[in-house]
């Protein structure tokens, strides 16, 4: 029987943060024929091509080991790109003022998608504002939510 996402979060942070990055998002998408394991990690210096090979070696190390999926797939390990979502209750506190995109998993004030500032996080709460709305939103009831990218170029450019 294939892992958990959280079984595989619990197994691979280690092996991650012990060489120095965060696991920032883990992908995994099992079935018929070859599933995909996707990690993705950051470093406040950033993440190179040979970032990746480093972790995937040690990740793929772990995962002979341990083999929590069975049956054949494939490991990537990427950064999170500058339209990362965000996970973890640090990302919303680290993210606070970029402007994100929510898509929720049900209705909330008759609304299913927001785009805005994400002005912060209250325990299990985030507050987004953008379309003319303010919203406070259970983190229970959100699917996703991307950061949305910058592109302009900075002042005096």
């Amino acid at each position: 029987m294939a892992a958990t996402r959280e079984t595989l979060w619990e197994l691979l942070e280690p092996a991650v943060e012990g060489l120095g990055f965060e696991l920032s998002d883990l992908e995994v998408r099992t079935g018929r024929g070859r599933g995909l394991l996707r990690l993705f990690i950051d470093s406040g210096q950033g993440v190179t091509v040979d970032d990746c090979e480093r972790v995937s070696r040690q990740v793929g190390s772990v995962l002979d080991v341990a083999d929590p999926i069975g049956g054949q797939y494939s490991l990537e390990v990427s950064s999170p790109g500058l339209d990362r979502r965000l996970v973890k209750p640090a990302h919303f506190d680290r993210f606070a003022g970029a402007t994100v995109q929510v898509r929720l998993r049900r209705l909330v004030d008759g609304r299913r998608r927001i785009q805005g500032s994400l002005l912060g996080r209250h325990g299990e709460v985030i507050e987004v504002s953008g379309e003319g709305v303010t919203m406070r939103i259970a983190m229970t009831d959100i699917d996703v939510v991307r950061l949305v990218p910058d592109l302009r170029a900075p002042a005096g450019n």
